[in-house]
């Protein structure tokens, strides 16, 4: 952020936010906040599955037969998405790439 010259006001250039000389540190904190990224990823959260359809898969911790499915974009737009099983029977949770 960058101070207007003479003003008491600091002014961002990209997004145009607008602080009191004297908060940038504040705003600086602020913005890092906002912008940091969590570097694990959620594949599903909870054990709400309901409204998921099923598949015939084996599962390969209980060999059970039926397993929800969902894909997810786990990687670059260029790249095949990937593909989440979770057993009905005992909750494993695996992936395929495609």
């Amino acid at each position: 952020m960058r101070p207007a010259p003479g003003e008491e006001i600091i002014t961002c250039p990209k997004c145009g936010f607008k602080a009191k000389r004297g908060q940038e540190e504040k705003a600086k904190k602020q913005e890092s906040k906002n912008t940091s990224s969590d570097t694990s990823l959620k594949v599903m959260e909870g054990e709400t599955v309901d409204a998921l359809p099923t598949t015939t898969i084996e599962c390969p911790r209980c060999k059970n037969d039926i397993a929800f499915w969902w894909m997810l974009q786990t990687r670059s737009a260029d790249e095949a998405t990937t593909q989440f099983y979770r057993c009905t029977k005992c909750s494993h949770t695996w992936r395929n790439y495609a």
